[in-house]
């Protein structure tokens, strides 16, 4: 066992990719001389040099672009776009070229691209540095879309998501960046699977990359008022592993899904809609959400935390799940 920061699990990633595989390069933002707006890419310029560790322009639609044709190349391109938000620029490039050239081109053509971005709000940056757009992404065939929210996730999903012959987006939740963990030295992660992070029996609790530190501190709460939730951690947002959710659904026969996205049109809406549809005869409540409300995420601190979902949303939720 050795103990990890979610960074440095990231950046541990990174440099045994680089390492492992002369096709492999990093590019984007700062991510070189700077080392990564959230130091996640400190220390591999010095190490592997600028053709492997490459700062961009500012301008995402062109070095995603860029990413695009090398990955078409034979290359294994790890692009950052340092937020978000700031994907919305690319989005032609990701949502029109990388996601289509397999069907397009009849499988002639692969993207074997990765995209790494921050997410999330909490840290005071405002409304345009602050948002999450996962469940815009995990809507579009064609790539995987990853949340890693452990440590050890942050460290393991890389490889898979190097190996796999689509494009893959892997949202990095900002907030878990400095959360530490004792890691195993074995991996063992897939890019398939959902992960019951806590096992219960009362109520399945179902949530994804920053949000699941605020169930399982709901959860623990819960547990001392004698209410046994179940955490389901999502961790791949497309495709869904709901073979996971409905066991634990139909094991504990209620639910609330906990998504920082707004609640119209979230990720939770497409959860509970398919929990609605394969498993309400299991259910002995509606299921309920806890997502952001429908605002831009406020600059303000005290506004800010009154925006997201919070231990305190999410305990009463299940209290009204629960009939309480």
């Amino acid at each position: 066992m050795s103990r990890l920061s979610y960074r440095e699990g990231m950046r541990q990633a990174l440099r045994e990719a680089l390492a492992g595989d002369p096709r492999v390069f990093v590019m984007g933002e700062d991510v070189g001389r700077y080392g990564g707006t959230y130091a996640v890419t400190k220390g591999l310029l010095e190490e592997f040099g600028p053709e492997r560790v490459r700062d961009t322009p500012l301008s995402e639609l062109a070095f995603v672009g860029a990413g695009i044709g090398a990955a078409l190349g034979g290359m294994r391109p790890i692009v950052e776009v340092m937020t978000v938000n700031f994907s919305l620029l690319a989005l032609d490039q990701i949502v029109n070229s990388a996601a289509l050239y397999r069907h397009m081109s009849g499988g002639q053509f692969s993207v074997p691209l990765v995209i790494r971005m921050a997410t999330g709000a909490g840290r005071q940056v405002a409304a345009q540095h602050s948002h999450s757009f996962e469940n815009w992404y995990a809507s579009i065939p064609g790539i995987k879309v990853l949340a890693p929210a452990t440590v050890e996730d942050a460290r393991d999903m890389l490889a898979p998501a190097l190996a796999d012959p689509d494009p893959v987006v892997i949202f990095e939740h900002a907030q878990l960046y400095n959360v530490e963990a004792d890691v195993s030295e074995t991996r063992s992660t897939d890019i398939r699977s959902a992960a019951v992070r806590r096992e219960g029996k009362m109520l399945s609790l179902i949530t994804y990359g920053g949000s699941l530190p605020k169930t399982l501190e709901a959860a623990s709460q819960l547990a001392e008022e004698g209410i046994d939730a179940e955490v389901v951690d999502l961790r791949v947002l497309r495709p869904l592993d709901m073979a996971t959710v409905l066991a634990s659904v139909r094991k504990c026969r209620r639910a609330v899904v906990v998504d920082e996205t707004w609640r119209t049109g979230s990720l939770a809406a497409e959860i509970v809609a398919r929990i609605a549809e394969e498993a309400f005869y299991d259910l002995d409540a509606p299921p309920a959400r806890v997502c952001s409300e429908e605002v831009p995420i406020p600059y303000a601190k005290h506004l800010e935390e009154a925006a997201l979902p919070q231990p305190a949303k999410i305990l009463a939720a299940v209290k009204t799940v629960l009939g309480r």
